[in-house]
């Protein structure tokens, strides 16, 4: 898939990428800088998520962190090129 990116420098999202990955109007996104490629993450209201927290601490424990939460809830994601990821 293709994107054009405009003079005033935005881009059209093709709607099967934000169906894929579940970007709704008005929704966020964080672009590293660093990365060697295009790279951009939804980012999330805080707020909520320790509202979500709050309703499963029996469960999960205190949680430091989104990601270490994200861990305990879903369990260990490889990433395409995570060299760190666990094998088995």
């Amino acid at each position: 898939m293709k994107a054009k990116i405009t003079s005033k420098g935005q881009i059209t999202i093709p709607v099967e990428v934000r169906r894929r990955l579940r970007l709704n109007p008005g929704q966020i996104l964080d672009f590293d800088e660093n990365a060697p490629f295009l790279k951009a993450v939804k980012v999330f209201d805080p707020g909520k998520m320790y509202a979500t927290i709050g309703c499963s601490k029996k469960r999960v424990g205190p949680a430091k962190s989104a990601d270490e939460w994200l861990t305990v809830t879903r369990g260990e994601v490889e990433l395409p090129g995570d060299k760190n990821a666990n094998r088995d």
